[in-house]
């Protein structure tokens, strides 16, 4: 298990799946050029879309979407591990599934993660977001080796719910991937901040490749993708909403420093919650 490179790939992806697997291919080379050979694309790399028809015309199959095979051939090409942080993908039964996958530098399918949570929110000014209307959740969550480090899966809303993270680092986990498309209203308040959190308590670093910018379907979406060590620090952050890349050194090493140093995950301990009156109310795991 050594060091690597890796790169977070920051779009601004509007409602063409062609266009946008060329704005990736693009981007994703840049990425390479630099030298990183595990490269993480956003949210939605695929096509942002609101209109429910357009979303029945434009999503298809895994064998027929282009920005898979875009990807597959561009792992295979640039000899990376290429991780197209989620695209809508129809599933066998006709329903979508907003699908992370991860491809080996031979262009194989190593891993696919389906987001577990859905952004369904009622936010201020009259935002207000129904995914489930959408997308069918997944229900396992994911890890996959990457140049002998552990990298678990999560897709945007599931940076709200830590115990996700938490299990994956239970697994082995050094490096925890968050592509994300957030909101700017959310991303302003709440993105730094859980991607911190996310990484100090569980003692690994994280990689999260965001949408940011205006899009072509009307939304709004907040950019600064980052790259965190385990330590909490900021290794790499795009500080605007534009397409762009960032890339930092992992070192699957710092992240069983940090857990030696705070040892939280083997410190855990089982408890139950009670009323005032000692009457048990929920047993929880550590």
């Amino acid at each position: 298990m050594g060091v690597f490179r890796a790169a977070a790939v920051q779009m601004r992806s509007g409602m063409s799946p062609e266009r946008n697997a060329k704005d990736m291919e693009a981007l994703v080379r840049e990425a390479a050029g630099q030298g990183a050979t595990y490269v993480q694309t956003p949210e939605m790399t695929g096509a942002m879309v609101r209109e429910k028809d357009a979303r029945e015309k434009l999503f298809v199959s895994e064998d027929r979407d282009v920005v898979v095979a875009t990807a597959r051939r561009l792992a295979a090409d640039l000899g990376i591990f290429l991780h197209i942080g989620s695209t809508a993908i129809r599933r066998a039964d006709g329903k979508i599934a907003n699908r992370a996958l991860l491809f080996s530098p031979k262009g194989e399918t190593l891993a696919s993660y389906d987001k577990i949570h859905m952004f369904d929110v009622d936010l201020d000014h009259g935002e207000s977001w129904r995914e489930s209307a959408a997308y069918e959740p997944g229900t396992q969550a994911v890890t996959a080796a990457v140049h002998g480090a552990t990298l678990g899966f999560a897709i945007c809303y599931d940076l709200r719910f830590p115990q996700l993270f938490r299990a994956e680092a239970l697994a082995g986990a050094q490096v925890l991937s968050v592509p994300a498309a957030f909101t700017r209203q959310t991303g302003e308040a709440h993105w730094h901040v859980l991607l911190r959190a996310r990484a100090i308590e569980n003692g690994a670093f994280v990689v999260a490749a965001a949408q940011g910018g205006q899009h072509e379907d009307g939304r709004e979406t907040f950019g600064h993708s980052l790259i965190v060590d385990p330590w909490g620090r900021i290794l790499a952050e795009a500080g605007h909403d534009r397409p762009g890349v960032i890339v930092a050194e992992i070192d699957p090493a710092q992240s069983a420093a940090a857990r030696a140093k705070i040892p939280n995950l083997k410190n855990a301990r089982e408890f139950t919650l009670a009323d005032g009156a000692g009457r048990i109310i929920e047993r929880a795991e550590a």
